[in-house]
């Protein structure tokens, strides 16, 4: 319509040179940032993955809690179960340390591991329970200040691992890695999504050290676990 001026677009760039150069460097280092954490990852657990026929034998394997539907281990659970049970069976590994989620009466991640393992031949004096392993973090930190863990091998699954053996050297845990593969479908997806915001966290757990959600006294559960006379194989 004649005599109506319509408003200018929004300016995307600085207008000088100095200015459009340093929005280039201010995105150029926001994308450093963002791929800093995954770099550490990857970088700090190179040599320390691992599989079941070549993981170095260790005392302890620490197995991550991964869900529950109507009380019992979901599929991802269950094969990082399935995992330990056979390093166990193998002589790999003397205990397993199963860590997860028991913040309600109803909802008891470790009990449910427990059970599965005992029903797959691992004898219940070999098996630890941690009942805090509220995350990643927790669930490292807690391995080493409550259960005196000082090495073990780790199972979660692939795209977690890495995670997983960063966080617990960093919490003073020297750990190798068993990454689980699955069938890339919707839930692999997803998880792999996930880590990748989750590597941000990580590296922030791992400088800045933070108590766990629940900390507690000092138990010897693994220890008593290691003595006991009850076959390792």
């Amino acid at each position: 319509m004649r005599g109506v001026r319509l408003p200018r677009p929004p300016r995307l760039l600085p207008r000088t040179t100095r200015g459009r150069r340093r929005a280039v460097q201010a995105v150029m280092l926001g994308a450093v940032l963002a791929l800093a954490p995954a770099a550490w990852l990857h970088t700090s657990t190179a040599d320390r993955l691992r599989t079941t026929a070549d993981v170095p034998a260790q005392d302890v394997a620490v197995v991550f809690g991964a869900g529950l539907w109507k009380g019992r281990p979901t599929p991802y659970l269950a094969h990082r179960l399935d995992t330990a049970a056979e390093l166990y069976r193998t002589g790999k590994v003397k205990v397993l340390l199963v860590t997860g989620d028991n913040s309600r009466t109803e909802y008891d991640e470790p009990s449910a591991m427990r059970t599965y393992l005992a029903q797959r031949g691992v004898p219940d004096a070999k098996v630890v329970s941690d009942y805090a392993g509220f995350d990643t973090w927790d669930s490292c930190v807690r391995a080493k200040k409550i259960f005196g863990v000082d090495r073990a091998v780790l199972v979660t699954q692939d795209f977690h691992v890495k995670r997983a053996v960063a966080l617990c050297g960093a919490a003073g845990v020297q750990a190798y890695g068993v990454g689980v593969g699955e069938p890339h479908d919707v839930t692999w997806y997803y998880g792999t999504t996930r880590e990748m915001a989750a590597a941000g966290k990580a590296a922030l757990d791992a400088a800045l050290r933070p108590d766990p959600t629940f900390l507690g006294a000092r138990e010897d559960g693994v220890t008593k676990a290691l003595a006991s006379p009850v076959a390792a194989r």
